[in-house]
């Protein structure tokens, strides 16, 4: 089978396509990537065995786009409802959709699986008569931002007189208890179990800890996309050092110079090689930090700066298992309360068992397989 994987060009909504993309490729499949050729080099390590469909511009690209139709915007940092509409559905689209087709029609998919913002994937599926699923990557998005897009996305269809065809699946990763309590799915639910990211084989050796056991060990990682070094030097400045084993990740930016006796500095890594010592998680609340967390027990401190982030730490925080903070100075006390109460890595503990329950990549690839086979027939 032919198995196409759509995405924007981000680590954070590629690399949750990363577990399915194994699982396919360990079943015999041929898997493909449709994403923009600037982000290649870079998740091809990640996604060992996918070959990149090559289409369309990098993030950069895409938000001086939005910022010309919308002066002065920036739905990263600020993000308005119409803003993060025409960057994923719009902007995107126009800028990325008619070389993405051209790629596809080299390479017809039997499926298509795309990340929940991208909206050209499902575009070339219907332009390509191929059935489709939708991978969330956390919590659902309220109404009030995906309104918006799925009325300019469905513009974009109109425009170019294609008939959009709906998804046949929602594939979740998110624990229904981190859901609105008023959230259903619209269309056929399949649960996903979340995994943090890993390479295979495995590049840790040894445990990036290196302070006293007596020391909580505290993971600091925004993510790829906030991870400032303004940000994480003032972070880690409000975390008392001689209590707490602080390991960071600089993203893809420089490591700051303060601290380097005390604290251990990396560079992206797959989380997966990082959260099996930590004992409690700082992080930016991108979704899948705050799944990889909770998939592993793990209780958080979340600093949200935009995009979903805040959605996904309100969701935490209701769910009992995170301290949700405004300041880079409430980091320090907020660890300090965390693990102080053991309630929060008791609630992230009942989450990381309902994580557990859910069907693996592999069961979610294979009721792929059962639905195209049976629309064979």
């Amino acid at each position: 089978m032919r198995i196409l994987l759509s995405g924007v060009p981000a680590f954070g909504h590629l690399l949750p396509l990363a577990p399915l993309a194994a699982a396919a490729l360990r079943a015999g499949h041929d898997v493909r990537l449709l994403t923009s050729g600037g982000i290649g080099d870079l998740i091809a390590p990640e996604l060992p065995g996918v070959r990149i469909l090559a289409a369309g511009p990098m993030p950069d690209r895409i938000f001086e786009e939005v910022a010309l139709r919308f002066s002065g915007s920036n739905p990263a940092i600020d993000p308005r409802p119409e803003t993060v509409a025409d960057f994923f559905a719009g902007s995107r689209v126009d800028l990325t959709f008619d070389e993405a087709l051209s790629a596809a029609r080299t390479w017809v998919p039997d499926i298509v699986i795309a990340e929940a913002t991208d909206f050209v994937g499902p575009m070339i599926a219907s332009a390509l008569s191929v059935p489709w699923s939708v991978l969330a990557f956390g919590p659902a998005v309220p109404e009030a931002f995906t309104a918006p897009m799925f009325a300019l996305a469905a513009a974009q269809y109109d425009k170019r007189r294609i008939v959009p065809t709906a998804p046949t699946n929602y594939i979740d990763p998110s624990p229904r208890s981190l859901q609105l309590p008023s959230w259903t799915p619209t269309v056929h639910h399949l649960p996903l179990r979340p995994e943090p990211h890993r390479r295979n084989p495995p590049a840790r050796l040894d445990s990036p800890f290196r302070h006293s056991a007596a020391k909580s060990k505290v993971l600091v990682t925004l993510g790829t996309v906030f991870s400032d070094s303004s940000v994480l030097r003032a972070i880690i400045e409000s975390i008392d050092l001689s209590r707490f084993d602080v390991v960071a990740t600089t993203g893809l930016v420089d490591r700051p110079r303060e601290f380097e006796d005390e604290v251990t500095y990396v560079g992206f890594t797959p989380l997966a090689e990082l959260l099996e010592d930590a004992d409690i998680v700082v992080t930016s609340g991108g979704a899948g930090t705050v799944l990889a967390s909770l998939s592993r027990g793990l209780p958080m401190v979340i600093f949200p700066q935009g995009a979903d982030q805040f959605i996904n730490s309100q969701r935490a925080a209701a769910a009992g298992c995170a301290v949700v903070v405004s300041q880079t100075s409430e980091v320090g006390p907020a660890l300090r309360t965390v693990l102080s109460d053991a309630g929060f890595t008791a609630a992230a503990g009942e989450l990381a068992d309902e994580i557990s329950m859910s069907p693996t990549a592999a069961d979610v690839l294979e009721e792929l397989e059962r639905q195209i086979a049976r629309n064979a027939k």
